[in-house]
C-alpha cells in the first residue's frame, strides 16, 4: 500500500481488467462478510472467519490498485454530482 498515492476519493471498479476483476472478488468477499455477521447474530460463529474475508477484501481492494497502474489503467474516481 506505501507506493500507491493517498485516497481522497472513492474508486470505481475499473482502471485495467485484472483490476476490475479484483473488484469484483472484493465484492463477493464483503457480501459474504456481511452475511456472516448477520449469521452471527442468530447462531454463534468462529469470528476467524469473518477477520480473514475482511483482510481478505482489503488485499484485494490494493491488489487492484496495484494493478490498475502496472497495466497502464487509471483509478476510476468517483466523482460527486453537480447539484
Amino acid at each position: 500500500n506505501e507506493p500507491l498515492p493517498m485516497l481522497k476519493n472513492f474508486i470505481l471498479p475499473g482502471g485495467s481488467r485484472s483490476a476490475a476483476v479484483c473488484h469484483l472478488a472484493r465484492a463477493v468477499c464483503r457480501r459474504a462478510e456481511r452475511d456472516m455477521v448477520t449469521l452471527g447474530r442468530a447462531h454463534e460463529i468462529n469470528l476467524s472467519g469473518r477477520h480473514y474475508l475482511n483482510r481478505l477484501s482489503d488485499f484485494l481492494f490494493v491488489l487492484a490498485r496495484v494493478l490498475a497502474r502496472r497495466d497502464g489503467g487509471q483509478e476510476v474516481l468517483w466523482q460527486q454530482p453537480a447539484v
